[in-house]
């Protein structure tokens, strides 16, 4: 199980990688990272997609005091759910 601090590291890093792909600067360099995110992000949950490490990674900052310091988003939609 990965230590709440590592999944808050990998949620905040989608976030940002989802936003820069969302804003048009996509290529090949981003479109690696956001891969290799996404994969250690399900590694680090159990699960095998980004919709469900999303959904454990929010129920696992939820259970921990002080965690989830910020809401963690949807995939697909890029909408946040506050835990």
């Amino acid at each position: 199980m990965a230590h709440p601090d590592v999944l808050r590291d990998l949620v905040d890093r989608y976030t940002a990688l989802q936003a820069l792909a969302g804003s048009g600067r996509t290529g090949p360099e981003l479109r690696r990272r956001l891969e290799d995110t996404v994969y250690t992000l399900c590694v680090s949950t159990g699960t095998r997609t980004v919709d469900r490490a999303l959904a454990e990674a929010r129920r696992r900052l939820a259970s921990v005091p002080g965690a989830a310091a910020g809401p963690v988003p949807d995939s697909l939609s890029g909408t946040v759910s506050a835990g």
